[in-house]
């Protein structure tokens, strides 16, 4: 009950932080106009009445928006001093970490949820909709931003540097997308583990209709590695 209290302290603190800026403003709008402008591209242009270009672009605009705004997650907090303060209050390292990855994956479920919007005009279209496969498509999408937020809650305790961590944010989780993509060039007795290992096979699958444990361990592993790393990570920072 405790650890919940503190995480919810940190998420609404997080939350209010966003909103006191521009940030959260800038990255719901632009998200919106981009995700808009390329469903509505495959819309007309190309007569697709369906959510997978959607599905099909939101990986590629994560990979510069959740680094974004993740960066100054707790590089913001370490910059000003205030690490230090946080540090000799009775909030234990995994409730501030969970707090700002919680706020970070709010913005991006707020963000996903203006693209219902898309929903309702293919359903005022009349054309026929498979439910299901647009539910594990938001489901996979929601997880992959999950996973993304963790790498990026990551990077910005590494360094006090916002930019730093922008730079690193972006480097792993291009790791991670283009896994699929270069696996012809890999032997063919690793092409299997790096198969498994990238995003975009498993968000496929969830894509297509397919909620398959092994797609949902994956997603969860991942997210509870950089968590763990970034405990991790702090807890150094102690030591120091």
């Amino acid at each position: 009950q405790e650890i919940m209290n503190n995480t919810k302290i940190i998420l609404i603190k997080e939350l209010q932080s966003y909103f006191n800026s521009p940030m959260a403003y800038i990255f719901l709008v632009v998200f919106a106009l981009t995700n808009g402008y390329f469903f509505t591209n495959t819309f007309f242009l190309y007569n697709q009445s369906d959510m997978r270009a959607l599905f099909n672009i939101i990986p590629l605009i994560y990979l510069f928006f959740i680094p974004a705004i993740t960066m100054s997650l707790i590089a913001r907090e370490k910059n000003s001093g205030t690490m230090e303060v946080i540090s000799t209050m009775p909030i234990k390292d995994i409730e501030f970490i969970l707090g700002k990855f919680f706020a970070a994956l709010s913005l991006i479920g707020l963000g996903l949820a203006i693209t219902f919007v898309h929903l309702f005009t293919l359903i005022n279209v009349g054309t026929s909709i498979d439910y299901g496969s647009i539910l594990t498509g938001y489901l996979g999408i929601l997880l992959l931003g999950a996973v993304y937020a963790s790498i990026g809650t990551f990077a910005s305790s590494v360094t006090d540097n916002q930019v730093i961590s922008f730079i690193i944010s972006v480097f792993i989780i291009l790791v991670f997308f283009l896994m699929d993509k270069v696996i012809f060039f890999m032997p063919s007795y690793i092409q299997g583990l790096i198969q498994y290992i990238s995003v975009d096979f498993h968000l496929s699958n969830m894509s297509r209709g397919v909620i398959d444990t092994r797609n949902l361990i994956y997603f969860i592993s991942l997210i509870t590695f950089f968590l763990f790393m970034t405990t991790r990570i702090l807890e150094m920072r102690k030591w120091k």
